[in-house]
């Protein structure tokens, strides 16, 4: 016990050291109150948009709930209303909502116009990321190791002391394995208070909470075995610095960015907006075309209005949103293979977590929050089942010709957020754990090997 405390005094004792934990406690306190005031940002634009949203309904039921109302004018001019809220971890892991609508406004129009419209991605903020917990762990925590342990060994070297300190009873050969644990649980605590005031506050799962301080005692593992294992090879503090600086550089940005380089060549992925403008073009081509070949296909998705009466004139709301309907049946493959393709792509980042500790990390995190792209493409799946709630809702007015009056306005459907879809991936668990092990396996015994040189020499 003498020794611990020793070797924590002689920790506090060295202003770099010192200042490194201590800056790293600030930064994370710092990234988990930013993290939150970002979660509470995004609820309350949900709420001022739930008011806006009534009011807009009240006025559109006070217009055209009349006695004789049209179903085709409430629907035109009624917005639904569907949100995502933070989930309450997403303050450590913002993810994609940091780049992606949480809010969306839809109609009975053609949806796959609608929900990419509103893509509003900024490479400028998509870039560097949000800064919050996740942000704080894969790239600055590391950088605080290094400055911690790449003069462990060799700093013991150059002031003359290392032999004395390896053949001491009280310090033994462990005594790299003890400073390493003494500064293992200090950047772990420094990490993990924060996050759990953050998660107190916030009233996060038990069990998501657990695995973001796994995943973070893991991540933290690796970077400091790595760091035991260069300074065990016996150079001086300036090159073990500039190694791992160097590894640092390799893992956190050049390899992902390879990575992710690679995969956009191997996965190529249209954008959102793409989808709108196809699906606008066949919405647009369908007033120049005899309305019998809109009902065709239409009919042939809904039997049950085939024997409706036929549109007669140049216009009817029925044939418009059947036109919409065929416009979004119309790039039902291309939508399906951008979803597949995004998949695919968060697929492959989930297995480079098997090489690179920062990807599994960015992978736990984001699904334990509930913040990643599967995430959202479970909000557009919900919207996708609420707007066929709506054509339920609409068409037999439409189509029967059914007024359309203010108690049915209280009859439509309201979109119900959908559930966390929040897990814990173990693959890049397992392979964080892989890695953690294996570096930290070697560096125990590369400074075994390097206490039994000194004490011979």
């Amino acid at each position: 016990m003498n020794a611990w405390k020793a070797d924590l005094r002689l920790l506090f004792r060295a202003p770099l050291s010192a200042g490194a934990l201590l800056l790293l406690l600030i930064v994370t306190a710092l990234s988990v109150a930013a993290g939150l005031a970002a979660t509470a940002r995004q609820e309350a634009i949900i709420e001022r948009v739930e008011a806006a949203q009534r009011r807009d309904l009240a006025s559109v039921t006070r217009d055209y709930g009349k006695p004789d109302g049209d179903a085709g004018n409430a629907a035109y001019y009624t917005f639904h209303l569907t949100t995502d809220p933070p989930s309450p971890l997403a303050f450590a892991a913002l993810g994609q909502r940091d780049v992606q609508p949480y809010v969306l406004r839809v109609r009975l129009l053609g949806l796959q116009s609608q929900l990419y419209e509103s893509e509003t991605l900024n490479p400028e903020l998509a870039l560097p990321g949000a800064f919050d917990f996740a942000f704080v762990l894969i790239y600055l925590a590391p950088l605080v190791i290094i400055a911690l342990m790449h003069d462990l060994v060799s700093g013991e070297r150059e002031a003359g002391r290392l032999r004395l300190l390896v053949s001491l009873p009280a310090s033994g050969r462990g005594v790299w394995v003890r400073r390493s644990v003494l500064r293992y649980l200090l950047v772990l605590g420094a990490l993990l208070v924060p996050l759990v005031m953050g998660a107190a506050i916030s009233r996060a799962p038990v069990a998501g909470t657990f695995a973001i301080a796994l995943a973070a005692a893991l991540y933290v593992a690796f970077w400091l075995g790595l760091a035991l294992l260069v300074a065990a090879r016996g150079r001086s503090s300036a090159a073990n610095g500039a190694t791992l600086i160097g590894c640092w550089i390799v893992l956190t940005l050049l390899a992902p960015a390879l990575a992710n380089a690679v995969l956009s060549r191997a996965i190529p992925v249209a954008k959102g907006i793409d989808l709108t403008l196809a699906q606008r073009e066949r919405v647009h081509r369908a007033w120049d075309i005899p309305k019998e070949e809109t009902f065709r296909p239409f009919f042939v998705k809904h039997p049950e209005w085939r024997d409706t009466p036929p549109v007669l004139g140049r216009f009817h709301w029925k044939w418009y949103y059947a036109m919409h309907e065929v416009g979004d049946d119309g790039v039902a493959a291309e939508v399906a293979d951008y979803r597949q393709s995004l998949t695919a792509r968060e697929v492959w980042t989930a297995r480079l977590g098997w090489v690179l500790p920062a990807a599994a990390v960015q992978t736990i995190l984001h699904r334990a929050a509930d913040s990643d792209l599967l995430a959202h493409l479970a909000y557009q799946g919900s919207i996708e089942r609420f707007h066929t709630r709506l054509r339920d809702f609409y068409y037999p007015y439409m189509f029967h010709e059914r007024p359309f009056q203010q108690a049915d306005f209280e009859q439509m459907p309201r979109y119900q957020p959908r559930p966390s879809s929040a897990s814990l991936p173990i693959s890049p668990m397992i392979g964080l754990l892989v890695l953690a092990a294996l570096v930290s396996g070697a560096a125990v015994t590369g400074v075994r090997t390097l206490s039994s040189s000194a004490a011979r020499e």
